[in-house]
């Protein structure tokens, strides 16, 4: 099934919604990145919760989509990234958001600069 990367993105935040994740911020990435149109970042309250919102939104891209998403990280539950083709999803324990910052990088367009 052919879908725009805006009604991909929907699907996505409404998946992330549903299942209670946290500070879900989303990165436009056209002009800065060639891999997707878009990046979302989101939070869950433990490695359990990270992996149970990951686990449900490649269930239900498979599902409404058919979509098969390449998924990184799920079995540790600290940082999992999520391949959607044109949404990259990353979701992460606060701590290790906080670590990371992918928010900072990305939004300030470093990442083209140094490529």
């Amino acid at each position: 099934m052919d879908v725009s990367s805006e009604k991909l993105l929907k699907r996505i935040l409404k998946s992330l919604e549903s299942d209670k994740a946290e500070d879900a911020v989303t990165i436009d990435l056209h002009g800065k990145s060639e891999i997707a149109d878009y990046m979302v970042i989101c939070s869950g309250r433990s490695t359990r919760q990270v992996s149970a919102i990951s686990e449900k939104l490649v269930d239900r891209l498979k599902e409404l989509l058919g979509y098969r998403c390449k998924v990184e990280g799920q079995d540790q539950g600290d940082w999992v990234l999520i391949d959607a083709g044109d949404v990259i999803v990353h979701v992460f324990r606060p701590e290790v958001r906080a670590f990371y910052q992918l928010e900072k990088m990305w939004q300030s367009g470093a990442p083209g600069a140094s490529a």
